[in-house]
């Protein structure tokens, strides 16, 4: 039989669909945008909700399909159909912004935002860059290659 506490750190780091799951948004309006599982109807789909103070990343709770969904590591600690102002502070509790933030996931998407919002002479000079450091690398592999 497995304890409580053994069955916890089993499932630790693993990304299980279960109450409390933050999820990634990966198709339509909600694009890009976190939610939280509140509740598991079935197999295929679920219950999220996404509360932001900022009101455009904010996600209206709905049912959604797991095929629209990315899971993360991050986990929230509430209940089965917990309530907006109850999801609120679980979420501040358990810092899923920073944690969010703090991933490869999510720096990497900042990244892609940040090149696709550049202008022509932003994409020259980060091009000019990438020239002069390569260069840079080359002549210093060229010296250790002499020794």
């Amino acid at each position: 039989q497995i304890m409580p506490h053994e069955r916890e750190k089993m499932s630790e780091g693993k990304r299980l669909v279960e109450t409390g799951r933050v999820c990634l948004c990966n198709y339509g309006t909600n694009l890009g945008k976190l939610v939280v599982i509140i509740n598991v109807i079935d197999g295929r789909r679920v219950l999220v909700e996404g509360p932001n103070a900022d009101p455009a990343k904010a996600v209206k709770r709905q049912i959604m399909p797991l095929a629209r969904l990315s899971l993360t590591t991050i986990k929230v600690d509430i209940m089965p159909g917990a309530r907006i102002n109850t999801l609120n502070k679980a979420i501040k509790a358990a810092d899923v912004v920073g944690k969010w933030n703090a991933t490869s996931w999510a720096k990497g998407m900042a990244k892609k935002a940040a090149k696709a919002s550049m202008g022509d002479f932003d994409r020259f000079k980060m091009m000019v860059a990438r020239k002069t450091r390569a260069k840079a690398v080359n002549k210093a592999m060229k010296k250790m290659v002499k020794k």
